[in-house]
């Protein structure tokens, strides 16, 4: 059985890379009992997905794991047994079934929601914190947005309004972030994957400056999976879903 796993990470966890989460929850799948499924052959190892790799210093509040399972417990029992042996800095929101037929969690990754607020200290000097975000949401409103994006064979020109999806102002925060936040719906996965660091690169170039490396606090909310044609992504238009919304709760 497939089985979706979203989770949490906040506080000092956000320091902790891609590499040594996916080493840490299988540690802690062995510790909860899951009766996970592991491969064959003479290197047997969990089978286990990662939705998409997450920045150093970067918070979420939906993070997406897909394991196998020979069998399992209702969906409440198993985010116990799961949450019971977390580390703080890693909460399980939810465990859920999937259909045998679904795409693992990495290759449907469409879109992701991020929160950006500034870091103390970090802030303007010329005008409030609202005012900036109001500043970056009017300069995507160009008819393009042209930068220049690294790529293995070197760098090419990219028009990044496309893949920016949605930019508004939240005015509360919360916790870390307080005051005024920018929040952000872009582009994610194997196909145009951007990075919220992207965006700010490109609205600091157009003010002529370079974006100070550590000014912003970036929490990623959610993760998405894009349920339209090909047709209709290549006009614009798509169709979000959540990924944990592709699961059911197990009773």
């Amino acid at each position: 059985m497939k089985i979706r796993i979203k989770f949490r990470k906040y506080g000092t966890m956000k320091f902790i890379g891609h590499l040594d989460v996916m080493r840490y929850f299988q540690k802690a799948i062995r510790r909860a009992d899951v009766d996970v499924c592991y491969s064959g052959g003479f290197s047997p190892h969990q089978i286990m997905s990662f939705a998409a790799p997450l920045g150093v210093g970067i918070t979420s509040r939906g993070e997406y794991v897909d394991i196998e399972v020979a069998s399992t417990k209702d969906s409440e029992t198993m985010k116990k047994c799961l949450n019971g042996v977390m580390s703080e800095g890693f909460e399980i929101v939810s465990y859920r079934g999937l259909p045998d037929d679904a795409a693992n969690a990495m290759s449907i990754v469409g879109a992701g929601d991020y929160t950006l607020a500034f870091r103390p200290g970090y802030e303007p000097e010329d005008m409030d914190k609202e005012t900036w975000f109001q500043g970056l949401i009017a300069f995507f409103e160009r008819p393009s947005v042209m930068v220049t994006k690294k790529t293995k064979r070197g760098e090419k020109e990219m028009d990044l309004k496309p893949l920016v999806y949605e930019l508004r102002i939240c005015p509360e925060g919360d916790g870390e972030m307080e005051g005024p936040r920018l929040f952000m719906k872009i582009s994610a996965g194997s196909a145009a994957n951007v990075k919220p660091e992207q965006v700010l690169d490109a609205y600091y170039g157009f003010l002529g400056k370079e974006r100070p490396p550590f000014a912003f606090m970036v929490q990623r909310e959610e993760v998405y999976a894009d349920r339209a044609s090909d047709a209709e992504k290549e006009a614009g238009i798509h169709s979000f879903i959540s990924l944990e919304q592709l699961g059911e709760e197990i009773r």
